[in-house]
């Protein structure tokens, strides 16, 4: 193989793992285009927090911890089968659902 023919394939194959690379360092697609799956996993991260935060200080116990993390893990089962069906999307309905349910665990937690 020729010294040129070398240098080419070096080139073209860096060039390639550059595009590669660019491309998977970008935001995951579904999190871009998807703001009420991230909004309703966001909430549900807060709630994981004040749970927890509730339960350090007394004002839960862990019986009732446990319940609520239960009830959070539900509906994020909920959200992941909701969009399993739309290919990755939930829709403005499907996203209500979810946070009146959120509302009712929020609820529960306390302040």
């Amino acid at each position: 193989m020729t010294r040129t023919r070398k240098l080419t394939l070096i080139a073209v194959a860096l060039a390639t793992l550059g595009l590669s690379a660019t491309g998977a360092s970008a935001e995951p697609f579904w999190q871009f285009h998807h703001q009420r799956r991230a909004e309703v996993n966001d909430r549900l991260a807060v709630q994981n927090f004040r749970i927890n935060r509730e339960l350090r200080q007394g004002e839960l116990t862990p019986m009732q911890a446990r319940q609520l993390h239960r009830d959070d893990f539900a509906i994020r089962h909920e959200e992941r089968t909701m969009a399993r069906f739309d290919h990755g999307h939930i829709s403005p309905a499907e996203q209500r659902a979810l946070n009146q349910q959120e509302n009712g665990v929020s609820h529960r937690i306390g302040w």
